[in-house]
């Protein structure tokens, strides 16, 4: 009962941030023609907090390509043939929710990186990620660039940050860069990790007509949603996404 009670409250904080960031923290953000690259740590991120821009993208035929950073394989207790399994299965899910949401499966690439080691890897590693994502953003010039949030309360999420932005500095083009929150909202008090700067970036985008893509997109992902709290995907139901906006 107690973990119960715990995992509705922090829904409930969670609904309170999100709509307090909605009616007093945050700016619109209006849809523009402007092409668009996402960094997803894991199979799902880049649609729980950003599928209905990406929808919305897509809908009027802009570019929109997606990067997966990690193999989504979860815990390494495993033998490799369930390894490989679950590794499969994350890259169908996450291939069926992007096509969904208007995405082909020739813009979604696949780096494979150690689910839950990003802020692991040494110096040679990291080198090579970065010149992946490096040859990825001069290949496709994004003109805007998504990822998690870099207080996002996940190893690994918070680890995409400095490689894609080191990524940007290499392939020497200019991006307007926003976050997207994943668990920020859920595990950490507001005030805690973020300043009233931060807030300050805020930006709200309505989905309202492409609410019912991203709901499917995320209903795609069927062997994760169990695992998750319960209320946390609610979180992601609404008709608004909640981005902040990198200042350069």
């Amino acid at each position: 009962m107690p973990g119960i009670l715990l995992e509705r409250m922090q829904y409930i904080h969670s609904s309170l941030i999100t709509r307090w960031i909605l009616l007093k923290g945050s700016q619109p953000l209006q849809l523009n023609q402007k092409s668009v690259m996402v960094f997803s740590p894991h199979q799902d991120d880049e649609t729980f907090g950003c599928g209905g821009m990406i929808a919305y993208k897509r809908e009027q035929n802009i570019p929109v390509i997606v990067v997966f950073l990690t193999n989504g394989q979860g815990s390494r207790d495993i033998d490799t043939e369930s390894r490989n399994k679950i590794i499969q299965t994350r890259k169908q899910e996450a291939i069926k929710a992007l096509n969904i949401l208007g995405v082909e499966t020739s813009a979604i690439y696949f780096l494979d990186k150690a689910d839950g080691y990003l802020q692991a890897l040494n110096s040679h590693e990291k080198q090579a990620a970065i010149a992946q994502i490096t040859a990825l953003l001069k290949h496709y010039q994004p003109e805007e660039v998504y990822l998690p949030h870099c207080k996002d309360c996940h190893r690994d999420h918070e680890a995409t940050y400095p490689l894609v932005k080191a990524a940007i500095k290499q392939a020497k083009i200019k991006v307007e860069l926003f976050q997207y929150p994943i668990w920020l909202f859920w595990r950490a008090p507001l005030f805690i990790m973020l300043k009233l700067s931060d807030i300050a970036t805020a930006y709200s985008f309505p989905i309202t007509s492409v609410q019912q893509k991203k709901n499917q997109a995320i209903a795609a992902y069927t062997s994760q949603l169990e695992s998750l709290p319960p209320g946390f995907v609610n979180r992601f139901l609404g008709a608004y996404e909640i981005f902040f906006k990198v200042e350069s």
